[in-house]
């Protein structure tokens, strides 16, 4: 890898804007030391395996499911090979003036970043506000995304590491630059010396920085059965597909408008756990 090969600004991409009681008896084909949780959809049922490594979003998932919160919401991003998202309250009202995206229960969830825990096809994962507005990477208290992904070559993978170690380079740089940025401005310097500033900042941290690799059961998973690598540790996973995957590349593939929102409304009819463990935790 050329480390010096960066780029002069930094390309942070879109945040994944924010961004359980009850039951049936526990079914023999589910986990039994798992919450699992219907989602009816308006273009079919996709039920998914809540994880245990993080129960603060297990516990606020299936607190909203039994208070009925997601009945009735939309999906309101939708990008074919990667992930469609929802969870927003707002998008009850399909006449709602509210921007897609904007509407939360009012509180966040602190980050759950387990080690090997990856955003792997059918991933389920809360969404939350950006690095610049939530350095904590706290999650929405109630969006949430499911990943569809894609297959990487090898090739694509070692080129995302790189893109990886280079944002990563370009994170810290923009921190040490930011420590000076207000005495460059009141020194009067310009913005083409500011940038050649930022640009010296950037090559030291390529030059020292640890390069980012995959571990190799990642790269198995996201060569094979596909996701989005570039969202482990940025974004807490806390659930997995079991049944439906086919709706959710049905849903991926929805024409959509402006902002990604599909041009017909998909909705969460409601969500039903199927499956209470008992003595969680014990």
């Amino acid at each position: 890898m050329n480390r010096l090969a960066y780029f002069s600004f930094i390309a942070l991409g879109v945040a994944l804007l924010a961004v359980p009681f009850g039951g049936c008896a526990a079914s023999k084909k589910y986990p039994k030391d798992q919450y699992v949780v219907k989602m009816e959809t308006s273009m079919g049922d996709i039920v998914v395996a809540l994880d245990n490594d993080t129960p603060l979003h297990r516990d606020n998932f299936v607190k909203l499911v039994n208070e009925h919160f997601y009945d009735g919401v939309s999906f309101h991003r939708v990008i074919k090979e990667f992930m469609i998202q929802t969870g927003d309250p707002n998008t009850k009202d399909p006449n709602s003036t509210q921007m897609p995206g904007t509407g939360d229960p009012g509180y966040t969830v602190p980050a759950e970043f387990v080690a090997g825990k990856l955003h792997r096809k059918g991933a389920l994962a809360a969404a939350r506000m950006g690095d610049q507005a939530n350095p904590e990477k706290r999650s929405s208290g109630s969006q949430f995304y499911i990943v569809q992904g894609a297959v990487y070559t090898p090739e694509q993978m070692e080129q995302m590491e790189m893109r990886m170690t280079q944002n990563r380079a370009a994170q810290l740089a923009m921190q040490r630059f930011s420590e000076q940025r207000g005495t460059l401005v009141k020194e009067g310097m310009g913005q083409e010396d500011m940038r050649k500033i930022f640009d010296s900042l950037m090559v030291a941290e390529l030059r020292h920085i640890e390069e980012f690799h995959f571990s190799p059961e990642a790269r198995e998973v996201y060569t094979t059965v596909g996701g989005t690598p570039h969202l482990d540790n940025e974004y807490t996973v806390f659930g997995q597909v079991i049944e439906g995957i086919e709706v959710v590349d049905a849903i991926a593939a929805v024409e959509t408008a402006a902002g990604d929102v599909p041009k017909n409304r998909v909705t969460i009819k409601k969500m039903t756990i199927l499956n209470t463990p008992k003595n969680l935790g014990k």
